[in-house]
């Protein structure tokens, strides 16, 4: 057992949705355990800045419905450099801040695990990222809100692709993995889906294309941005010049993907690793992330929860290609 006085708490990197719900949970975790906290914003460079305040119950009162990060978040180039993370430390000395606990991505981890490494302080962190592509955890905070924003997108636009018989390309989030493209594009019907996972190649798809029921109204191309091949609008140009006859049309949903109230299973995700990170520093862990994997509790050394640039499951472009006949 480890005896922590004052947790500092931040989010880093990218938004995503269940954020607010790993802070309630860590903020009211430690209270329970009777623990300060110290909030952190616009994570590493806020810690730099020394932009810290104490949170207390009252200040995580109705957020768990809210999307983005009450704490803000930022990327900080100073922190990269030791002359930054000493700044860091020595705000976070001036705060009596003993113990972090770090929500975000596989960037953020890396500056956790540096900073914990150099100043001997014991960091704790939840995944964070709409991406899902962090090893050590069978789903992130975020993802399963970004894919049902993604879902309740690509429908309306099925809407007006049936109504003038269209082909569509929809670009979703996903710059290293393409799994809210698979997984979206599997729930959506897609005929193709484009992942970064598997190497694209055009004439394949102009081979689905060509082959593909000529009665089908609308058809939908998905497609994880930055995939080899180009991004939505070069393989939109590319089909138009390969099929004049089809109206072809491109939507990329951005960052509506990131925004958004987090459903219920974020919600839940990020209320359970949000316990458990505090539990995990009282315990002694440091240098860990807190997943779920088969519904369990999972600590990952931080060298490990990095982004996973694999290969997708095939069974998931099995299932691709059987329902798209």
């Amino acid at each position: 057992m480890t005896q922590i006085k004052n947790i500092g708490l931040y989010t880093s990197g990218g938004d995503s949705p269940g954020m607010n719900a790993a802070i309630r949970a860590v903020v009211r975790s430690a209270i329970y355990y009777g623990i300060e906290v110290t909030g952190i914003r616009r994570g590493y460079e806020g810690m730099i800045k020394g932009d810290l305040f104490p949170m207390d119950r009252k200040s995580v009162s109705n957020i768990i419905q809210r999307g983005g990060t009450i704490l803000k978040t930022a990327r900080s180039e100073q922190f990269r450099t030791p002359e930054g993370r000493k700044q860091a430390y020595e705000q976070l000395k001036k705060h009596n801040v003993d113990a972090l606990v770090a929500i975000g991505g596989d960037g953020t981890f890396r500056g956790a695990k540096a900073f914990s490494e150099e100043f001997d302080i014991p960091v704790i962190g939840l995944p964070g990222t709409i991406d899902n592509d962090l090893c050590g955890t069978d789903f992130t905070i975020g993802y399963d809100t970004a894919i049902n924003t993604v879902i309740d997108a690509v429908d309306k636009i099925r809407d007006t692709a049936e109504s003038h018989d269209r082909l569509f390309i929809v670009e979703v989030m996903g710059r290293d993995s393409g799994l809210i493209a698979l997984r979206t594009g599997i729930a959506a019907g897609a005929e193709t889906i484009l992942i970064p996972e598997s190497p694209t190649d055009i004439n394949a798809v102009f081979d689905k294309l060509e082959k593909g029921r000529k009665d089908k109204s609308s058809k939908i191309i998905m497609l994880a941005e930055n995939g080899e091949a180009g991004d939505a609008f070069e393989i939109g140009r590319q089909i138009k010049e390969k099929f004049p006859n089809y109206d072809t049309r491109v939507s990329v949903l951005g960052h509506i993907q990131r925004g958004g109230r987090p459903s219920c299973m974020d919600r839940v995700l990020a209320s359970r690793v949000g316990v458990a990170a505090v539990e995990a520093l009282i315990a002694g862990h440091r240098n860990e992330m807190i997943g779920l994997i088969h519904n369990e509790i999972a600590y990952t050394p931080f060298e490990h929860a990095t982004k996973h640039i694999a290969e997708i499951n095939p069974d998931f472009l099995k299932i691709v290609e059987i329902l798209a006949i």
